[in-house]
């Protein structure tokens, strides 16, 4: 199975961007009150070949059934942090089938070949799955009613 699985990028298949955009927008942007609008712009400005932004989109059998970024910034307390892997979802369907890992190595790696030592990502629920593929807590941070948690991976053999 693992030959009809496929990782493309937004810059090699832009028009996956619309999409992409709906996906994270109802996962994430639309509740935190962002338009759909908003969310295609951003997933748009990963459209131009380059290490930050990188949008990754993971094809199971030529469908695109998961996707994640690669982002310069995504917590606005912390812009001294970059890069940060952000938008990690996976269709419903899809989920447990290793999607979500495949996506984490791409994007590690692509941090890793543009020279990066280590990524950032922050998460309200999934920290367990994070700490499992190798990411460490480095804080939690009150966020409304609950808790984010701040995570960072090294990676080996960057710069």
């Amino acid at each position: 199975m693992s030959d009809e699985i496929r990782i493309t990028t937004i810059a090699e298949r832009p028009e996956l961007a619309p999409l992409v955009a709906g996906w994270l927008w109802q996962a994430f942007w639309q509740e935190a009150g962002h338009g759909l609008e908003a969310t295609l712009a951003a997933v748009q400005a990963s459209a131009a070949p380059g290490a930050v932004p990188q949008t990754f989109v993971l094809l199971a059998a030529g469908e695109p059934v998961a996707t994640a970024s690669l982002v310069a910034g995504d917590l606005d307390s912390m812009p001294e942090l970059t890069p940060w892997l952000a938008g990690l979802f996976v269709l419903p369907a899809a989920r447990g089938q290793g999607h979500a890992r495949r996506l984490l190595a791409r994007a590690e790696a692509a941090a890793r070949q543009a020279g990066f030592t280590a990524v950032w990502l922050y998460t309200e629920a999934a920290e367990d799955f994070y700490a499992r593929a190798g990411w460490e807590v480095v804080e939690r941070l009150p966020h409304g009613a609950g808790t984010l948690t701040l995570m960072r991976r090294e990676l080996a053999g960057a710069g």
